[in-house]
């Protein structure tokens, strides 16, 4: 997995719940194979939802995403979430106090709703 295969999956643990659950399911049953990266990655998603950078090298419209992925994570939990799951995995390293501006990224997430029958009212 490359660098930025790596961030888009960072993008998805921290802001998308089912993707999320999916990793942490993988992990209870014992199917995931290559945990260094995943441990990798989960400290990205934690930093991810640290304070916003102040850097001028960012760029506003992936600022105004990742600023609005936080909102939305906030009401199913995401930051807690993922701090559980980080401690689950045993990572000992330092949490950064703001995002690192080379993560904000304008990375789209994949939508929350799949097309499916209609429920009955």
């Amino acid at each position: 997995m490359n660098a930025r295969e790596k961030l888009q999956r960072a993008y998805e643990l921290a802001f998308h719940p089912v993707r999320f659950n999916e990793a942490w399911n993988r992990v209870e049953r014992g199917m995931e194979a290559d945990l260094p990266s995943l441990r990798e990655v989960v400290e990205w998603a934690v930093a991810l939802h640290q304070r916003l950078p102040e850097a001028p090298a960012v760029p506003a419209r992936a600022l105004k995403r990742l600023a609005a992925y936080q909102a939305a994570s906030r009401l199913f939990r995401m930051p807690t979430a993922i701090r559980r799951f980080r401690e689950r995995l045993g990572s000992p390293s330092a949490v950064p106090e703001e995002v690192p501006a080379w993560m904000v990224r304008d990375i789209a997430l994949p939508p929350f709703n799949r097309p499916g029958p209609s429920l009955p009212r």
